[in-house]
C-alpha cells in the first residue's frame, strides 16, 4: 500500500494517535462541552459575586463547578429534545435545509 492509500484509510486524529470519535457521538459531545462551559462560567460568576476573590477561590470554584456540571450535563441531555421542538416552533428551519 502506498502512502496516498494509507492516508485515505487512516482515521483522523485529535492529538497524536488518539482517533476522533465517529459523527454519531456529536449528539453527546456537543451538550457535554456546552454544559461544562456554561456551568463553569455561571458558577464562577456566582461565586465571585457572593464571596469575592478569597484564599482558595480556584479550588473551591473548581469543586463547585464539577458538582454543577454533574447536574447540568444530564439535564441538558433530557431537555434537548424539548428545546429542539420549541426551536422548531419559533424558527423557520426549512431555509436551513436548503431549497426543495
Amino acid at each position: 500500500m502506498n502512502r496516498a492509500e494509507q492516508m485515505q484509510t487512516e482515521r483522523p486524529t485529535i492529538i497524536g494517535n488518539i482517533p476522533k470519535l465517529p459523527a454519531k457521538w456529536a449528539a453527546v459531545v456537543l451538550p457535554f462541552i456546552l454544559s461544562g462551559l456554561m456551568s463553569g462560567i455561571i458558577s464562577l460568576i456566582n461565586m465571585l459575586r457572593n464571596l469575592g476573590w478569597i484564599d482558595g477561590f480556584i479550588n473551591l470554584w473548581f469543586h463547585n463547578w464539577m458538582i454543577s456540571w454533574a447536574f447540568a450535563f444530564p439535564i441538558v441531555l433530557m431537555l434537548l429534545p424539548l428545546v429542539r421542538k420549541l426551536t422548531g416552533q419559533l424558527v423557520d428551519l426549512s431555509a436551513a435545509n436548503g431549497p426543495k
